[in-house]
């Protein structure tokens, strides 16, 4: 079930931002699969521990996965699915700036909250669900989501141009699950330098 409001705002707004089907489609991308679920179930599968797993836990590459999902099934989902897809990636881009602003004292909250209401076009209560969740709940974590999207789309760029014609999404993808969750820095190593490597021999 989506979420339909947000305890922490007594203004009696509904948080009518899922309210459509089309919503469905790139969250069902994000979180079940190809997105988290299908992440941790391959990693679990090929043989990467429970405690790494858990314990080698980064936003970075489990909420850029999600994200990275969501952009390679795009052109797969009906119009109005990509149109709601593209206002999620609108809002993981604005969090990638307004995270840090807040944290640096560089903009308030109402001007943040404004900006999500005004720019970004979600609703009040899910827009101060997010100017929370950067100030108190969880800051920094927000910024992940488009900081571990655009690692992993820029190294698949690199991937393929080397790779040209020998790239295989699917074994690429593999790869990539299989590693677990490593930080960007040490993904980008293990690929070069395992999977290309191996793949251009």
């Amino acid at each position: 079930m989506l979420v339909t409001s947000n305890p922490g705002d007594d203004s009696g707004e509904v948080m009518n931002d899922f309210g459509s089907d089309a919503s469905t489609w790139s969250l069902t991308a994000h979180e079940a699969r190809p997105g988290h679920e299908m992440q941790f179930a391959a990693m679990l599968e090929s043989g990467v521990s429970q405690a790494r797993a858990i314990y080698a836990f980064n936003s970075a590459n489990v909420e850029g996965w999600g994200l990275y999902a969501e952009a390679i099934m795009q052109q797969y989902l009906p119009l109005d699915g990509q149109l709601f897809g593209l206002k999620g990636r609108l809002m993981r881009a604005a969090r990638a700036f307004l995270d840090p602003m807040l944290n640096l004292g560089l903009i308030e909250p109402e001007q943040a909250l404004d900006f999500i209401i005004n720019e970004v076009g979600l609703s009040r209560p899910l827009a101060l669900q997010e100017v929370d969740r950067y100030t108190f709940r969880a800051p920094g974590q927000a910024t992940s989501y488009y900081f571990g999207y655009m690692n992993l789309m820029s190294l698949r760029t690199e991937v393929e141009l080397r790779m040209r014609d020998d790239f295989n999404q699917r074994e690429y993808h593999d790869f990539l699950l299989a590693q677990g969750l490593l930080p960007p820095e040490i993904l980008r190593a293990a690929v070069l330098d395992e999977y290309v490597a191996a793949a251009l021999q």
